[in-house]
């Protein structure tokens, strides 16, 4: 007659000692990352998890890049994902909605005070100095197409679709038509950011309707000093990084008359490597609105820093 056994198990058993998650709670203090969250739990269905674990939670979606539905089914078969989050082996997690009704709760004042505390243990280990900083912008898109929005236009006698009607007729009334240029446009927003050249993390980062110019945006994310690296699209801002103390590097057009191609293709060349923070990124939004869409970048550029600073510190 065979005798079973029960071998008792915790996540803290099955996590890697090496494992990426154990590493960046090694070189954050998490309990700081935590307390800059100041929010009381009254979502039906969150009350029983607790607000640690669903900070944790937020910040892990965040970081794997997962829709609300994606993460349940991520923290509930994700053993590491569990272990992150502060749940037992055996232990219920969070569903969909739970997960949803607390981000909405937490807001984007409480998410831009997470990706500031991470920047300041960042900046208190000296990762990031100011001293050169890349600023530049991409699109947010809301919608690949725009045909019924079109068509809606045609029929209310409109000439054409632009942005004096499009919040008419748009589901996102704050979502806007953008252009890189005359081929190519976008519907939704424009993320802005500047980065840290020395350590590659992004600094500052800021959400505008997608018609906003770069030159307009980049007040939202200078520097505080240093020197700053940036193409074409910024020579209106000159005079105001000027304002501000900071030393412009700015791309000139090519009918300036104080154009030096030598030194702007030194710009280039010293940009370049940034350049590469936007490819790593989901450019189509999950929300509506530019105040959610900024908090979800407040949490993205969290995110990314985080999984920089994984690479600083390879062992």
């Amino acid at each position: 007659m065979g005798i079973s056994q029960l071998e008792m198990v915790s996540v803290e058993q099955l996590v890697p000692a090496k494992h990426t998650y154990r590493k960046l709670k090694e070189l954050l203090d998490f309990k700081r990352v935590l307390k800059s969250v100041k929010v009381k739990i009254n979502v039906a269905g969150a009350i029983g998890f607790g607000r640690t674990r669903l900070i944790l939670c937020m910040i892990l979606q965040f970081m794997e890049d997962l829709s609300d539905r994606e993460f349940e089914r991520f923290l509930c078969d994700g053993i590491a994902a569990k272990w992150f989050c502060e749940f037992a082996l055996a232990e219920k997690t969070p569903d969909y909605t739970t997960i949803c009704k607390f981000r909405n709760l937490v807001g984007t004042k409480q998410m831009a005070n997470l990706f500031n505390e991470v920047k300041r243990q960042l900046k208190e280990k000296n990762y990031m100095t100011e001293t050169f900083t890349f600023v530049d912008s991409t699109a947010l898109i809301s919608k690949l197409n725009l045909w019924e929005e079109r068509d809606k236009v045609i029929q209310k006698g409109y000439e054409k679709l632009n942005n004096e009607v499009i919040s008419e007729f748009s589901a996102d009334p704050e979502a806007k038509i953008g252009a890189k240029n005359n081929r190519k446009f976008w519907f939704g927003f424009k993320k802005h950011i500047s980065v840290d050249m020395g350590s590659g993390m992004i600094n500052k980062v800021a959400v505008t309707p997608a018609n906003t110019t770069d030159s307009d945006g980049a007040k939202h994310v200078l520097p505080k000093s240093g020197a700053v690296a940036a193409d074409k699209g910024y020579i209106g801002a000159i005079i105001e990084m000027l304002k501000r103390n900071l030393h412009p590097m700015v791309i000139k057009k090519n009918n300036m008359k104080d154009k030096n191609v030598d030194l702007d293709r030194f710009i280039s060349k010293l940009r370049a490597p940034f350049e590469g923070v936007f490819s790593k990124q989901n450019k189509r939004v999950r929300y509506k609105g530019t105040v959610k869409n900024q908090g979800a970048e407040f949490m993205y550029a969290m995110a990314f820093n985080m999984r920089r600073l994984l690479v600083l510190n390879p062992n």
